[in-house]
């Protein structure tokens, strides 16, 4: 089996507010990854007294945790499982009913010797290679088919869609969030190997248009994952007077990228 795993902040200025794991359990007969992205909140108030990598490491420390000690339970039970875990560990000191109280989008995949799990919620991309080369694309699309004029502002996405019926879904505090992930089972045979990357790595494919999907991981499997996060700074820098031109959003984004073999 091979692994590998970056992760770079978009500013080494700010801290990296995404997670990633990989986890081999002793038994050597399964495995599993698990890829956060934490949603960095505008600067107001979000009701909670932790910033998001603190949030994101305990949501991804009890995913990664129950994914492969709870073989029993779905993907989704165990991210409601860990979503509670996470949210009992502040709902003490904070309020977790605000609509940007700490959250991020998951992709969790699980294999033993028979299958290959996995559960996607919100715009982090999960692509698997069979054995003939084919790579098939897992994602929650709600976010990018949502009209523009509906994202055109933070208060209009908390208004309206955020973690809303009819918009778009992210792990916060509310377990029930987790029956809104896209997910699904493949047979192990089917599957040759996987890579979960976050949306600052995706922009390689959604934003600069650089190849599809079966090109990102191709990409990825013969040049590194390493590569894939250079490549995209490299076009983010290019980019970088015309967002400043028409005030788009930030120029780098946290970028990981996990690729794994089986």
């Amino acid at each position: 089996m091979r692994t590998e795993l970056v992760s770079e902040p978009g500013d080494p200025d700010r801290p990296n507010e995404d997670f990633a794991g990989v986890a081999l359990p002793a038994s050597g007969a399964g495995g599993a990854l698990v890829v956060l992205d934490g949603v960095t909140p505008p600067k107001t108030a979000t009701g909670c007294l932790h910033p998001v990598p603190w949030f994101v490491s305990r949501l991804g420390g009890a995913l990664t945790d129950l994914t492969v000690s709870c073989r029993d339970l779905t993907l989704s039970e165990i991210l409601a499982r860990a979503i509670l875990r996470t949210a009992e560990a502040h709902n003490a000191t904070c309020d977790l009913s605000h609509p940007r109280t700490p959250q991020a989008t998951v992709v969790v995949a699980r294999w033993s010797p028979e299958s290959v799990e996995y559960l996607v919620l919100s715009d982090s991309a999960l692509l698997v290679e069979s054995p003939d080369g084919t790579v098939t694309p897992h994602l929650d699309d709600r976010l990018a088919l949502l009209p523009r004029a509906a994202r055109a502002t933070d208060a209009l996405i908390d208004a309206q869609i955020r973690n809303k019926e009819g918009g778009f879904f992210t792990a916060a505090a509310d377990p029930s969030v987790a029956g809104r992930a896209v997910t699904g089972v493949l047979r192990r045979s089917d599957v040759r190997a996987l890579a979960a990357l976050t949306d600052g790595a995706t922009r390689w494919v959604e934003k600069f248009r650089e190849g599809d999907w079966a090109d990102c991981f191709r990409f990825v499997r013969k040049e590194g994952a390493g590569a894939l996060v250079e490549r995209v700074r490299g076009l983010e820098r290019g980019d970088a007077a015309a967002r400043e031109f028409l005030g788009r959003s930030k120029t780098h984004d946290d970028a990981t990228v996990v690729y794994v073999e089986l």
